[in-house]
């Protein structure tokens, strides 16, 4: 039987106490994967992909950022007035390192979803080698033009309306956008995926509910740019197997074309072990997609082929 755990710790913000789980396999454990979240969801959306992987003898973890989930304290969309970027990264870190005293001798993959995605490449460049393997999960990258556009206008929003201001333009313009690819619209979250059962138990979650603030955008448009800069990419372990699974309708990862971007740019690096799956039709959460199981048993093979 599967074991569930809710455990906390403090943030690196010196205020929340960040919420993080466990799902801990029967027996003795193969290996530990770590989860990082998205943007406006939380942690226990991935109790499937948990399951799956516990079932084969992971030790599964993962925590809600700060401003998500149950770290939140009620302040959605926020992770703080200044540096909120680094202090997410650095609460990822702290979760490795609780989990690496637990389990010191057994392989660690960190696997990052969407704007987790974008914290795993910070983490893999500020902590190289601390990881054996990571997982990208609807990734991309943004021109380096409008990411630049995007941060000076919030930045300056911040600066004007405080840094928990929440605007519906910016949202529009950058999370809105998504669901125009899938016009008629049935919800505004069709670009999530083809099963309407998993958009619409997102829809109805209250923990998703909510639009970030114009710091919470103006700090991600900073990660994206610390995560581009080809000084950054050249501290990564080159040895370090990282795979990118992503639906070719996904517009996170500009239909393919994004995750094509962030693999040239990893390989450009000197990563020496770069893997690609894109999945026909996949919109942005495979792992809540129509063909989750297969998603699943590609991306278990994976990580069985590194051990």
């Amino acid at each position: 039987m599967i074991q569930t755990f809710d455990l906390s710790y403090p943030s690196s913000d010196g205020i929340h106490s960040v919420h993080a789980r466990e799902w801990v396999p029967e027996g003795a454990p193969r290996g530990v994967v770590q989860l990082v979240h998205g943007v406006a969801e939380h942690i226990g959306r991935y109790d499937q992909a948990a399951r799956f992987l516990a079932a084969h003898g992971y030790v599964v973890c993962g925590e809600d950022h700060l401003g998500h989930g149950l770290t939140a304290g009620g302040k959605f969309g926020y992770f703080g007035p200044k540096n909120g970027w680094d202090l997410v990264a650095r609460d990822v870190r702290r979760l490795r390192e609780l989990e690496g005293e637990k389990h010191p001798s057994l392989p660690y993959v960190i696997l990052g979803h969407s704007m987790g995605s974008f914290l795993t490449r910070t983490y893999l460049i500020r902590w190289p080698g601390t990881v054996d393997a990571a997982v990208l999960s609807g990734t991309g990258q943004e021109s380096a033009a409008a990411v630049a556009s995007c941060k000076a206008l919030t930045g300056t929003l911040c600066k004007l309306r405080g840094p928990d201001y929440v605007s519906k333009t910016v949202n529009g313009l950058s999370l809105g956008a998504y669901n125009k690819a899938f016009k008629p619209n049935r919800t505004s979250s069709d670009w999530l995926s083809r099963d309407e059962a998993m958009v619409d138990s997102h829809l109805a979650d209250p923990l998703c509910q909510f639009v970030p603030t114009v710091s919470m955008f103006r700090d991600m448009m900073g990660g994206l740019q610390f995560i581009a800069s080809r000084a950054n990419l050249a501290k990564m372990n080159k040895s370090t197997p990282i795979y990118l699974l992503s639906g070719d309708r996904d517009p996170v990862g500009s239909m393919g074309a994004g995750v094509r971007k962030v693999e040239g740019m990893l390989r450009s690096a000197g990563c020496q072990d770069v893997t690609v799956k894109l999945y026909p039709g996949g919109r942005h959460e495979m792992f809540n997609e129509i063909n989750r199981q297969e998603v699943f048993q590609d991306l278990l093979a994976w990580l069985e082929s590194k051990r």
